[in-house]
């Protein structure tokens, strides 16, 4: 049965709180995370409950469309699983709920949005516009949203083909066991002009670079070009070979990716293993940028748990990112250098790395995102996050940095409630500049 995020949660923390407890070198590695520089958000949306009164709306990864034409108009376009795609304006507040499509059957796994990102200035018969791409995770399609600012009833409007075949499975049977298209990242070759995304299959390390195709009547559809499969066995320093503790039959899956535009690089975030670069064309060997804690530890599933139980660290794993490794994103700056920022969600930390190849994507520097008041809290547990450096208006100047929040601060205790905050980039770029 897969694990629910809460579940999978409490599984990751139990493991990591009981490594923490038995082994120094973590806490040697805890004490010096308590030196990492704080920033607060600014803004939060408003929390979304995972439950039959809440849509079952479970916050998950965020990607930000500037508005070129009026940037303190800009948008934040985020998953909520179930609950389908939220719109938010810079303020945090909602301008648009697009509710996920229904499986084709009622004994049908429904839909479910697991990541976005964006493609600027696909080109339609009618001209170019901007989308929005989603992963739905339970039909095991892509879904397009043409995005419109000033349009009547919404800014994003559903122009994907009818007839989008599914991502990975074979039949509907195989798309209701769920290993279905779960991270997504897109990319637009710079020399084709050609559009794509890749995409992450559940529970599986298989990864599938998909070409984005306009249609004559204005849909959007994709094929499939190539697909990769990241390693599942690792050969340890020692000699033996390790694989990450998981349910019998799942292999360790890759969810956060973000591609950079400038040279065609993907980033992938095995979420128990560490940090991939690659070509996005899929071609060409993978380079492991960094390891999680936890690699090279051996754990034993037990049945009647449903978790983890894991052994004695024998000293194989970085020491920056604590599993799961999740939201990967890219900080650009003018001169071309900048940071990959990801998530550290086994410790709500986020580590950075240099972004040329060229100095090997050496660590830069970590922070956190903590409470601004006793209203507005700090990001747990994090997802997916975004960054855009670039100005938005006047309250964002310097930028804008959108985290999901695995714990937001929630009106009602007894729920379980997560978000998106609002962080002023500036402010992120400083902490890792001092």
């Amino acid at each position: 049965m897969p694990q629910s995020r809460t579940r999978r949660s409490g599984v990751l923390a139990a493991a990591v709180g009981s490594v923490l407890a038995v082994l120094s070198p973590w806490q040697a590695q805890a004490a010096h995370l308590s030196d990492l520089p704080s920033v607060t958000a600014r803004a939060e949306t408003a929390a979304l409950y995972d439950d039959e009164e809440g849509g079952n709306a479970d916050a998950d990864d965020p990607a930000i469309w500037r508005n070129a034409a009026d940037p303190g108009r800009s948008l934040v376009v985020a998953t909520a699983k179930e609950g389908g795609l939220r719109v938010y304006d810079l303020d945090a507040r909602e301008v648009q709920s697009i509710p996920a499509p229904a499986g084709p059957g009622a004994d049908d796994a429904p839909g479910r949005f697991n990541n976005v990102d964006l493609v600027q200035g696909l080109r339609f018969s009618t001209g170019r516009a901007d989308l929005a791409v989603t992963s739905d995770r339970g039909n095991d399609r892509l879904r397009f949203y043409r995005i419109d600012r000033d349009r009547p009833g919404g800014p994003l409007r559903d122009v994907t083909d009818p007839a989008v075949a599914p991502v990975f499975s074979a039949d509907q049977a195989e798309v209701n066991e769920q290993r279905t298209a779960y991270g997504l990242a897109t990319w637009t070759d710079r020399s084709t002009g050609r559009s794509y995304a890749l995409v992450s299959r559940r529970e599986t390390t298989r990864v599938a670079l998909l070409e984005i195709l306009p249609t004559a009547s204005g849909t959007v559809t994709y094929r499939t070009v190539r697909t990769l499969d990241l390693p599942s066995s690792f050969r340890l320093p020692n000699g033996t070979s390790w694989s990450p503790c998981a349910e019998p039959g799942e292999l360790p899956q890759v969810e956060g990716m973000v591609v950079d535009p400038a040279n065609g690089i993907l980033y992938a975030g095995q979420e128990d293993v560490g940090i991939w670069r690659l070509r996005a064309d899929l071609t060409g060997t993978p380079v492991l940028v960094d390891k999680v804690r936890e690699y090279g530890v051996p754990g034993r599933y037990d049945e009647e748990t449903e978790e983890c139980a894991p052994g004695a660290d024998p000293g194989f794993g970085g020491d920056r990112l604590t599993a799961d490794v999740e939201g990967l994103t890219l900080v650009h700056e003018p001169d071309g250098d900048g940071y990959l920022l990801a998530s550290s969600q086994g410790d709500d930390t986020f580590a950075a790395y240099d972004r040329e190849i060229g100095d090997a994507n050496e660590y830069e520097g970590g922070f956190r995102v903590t409470a601004a008041d006793a209203v507005l809290d700090g990001s747990e547990e994090c997802d997916g996050a975004a960054a855009l450096n670039a100005p938005l208006g006047s309250r964002y100047p310097n930028g804008l940095l959108v985290v999901q929040d695995g714990h937001a601060n929630p009106e009602d205790g007894e729920r379980d409630a997560t978000g998106f905050k609002f962080v002023d980039l500036g402010e992120v770029l400083d902490a890792l500049d001092d």
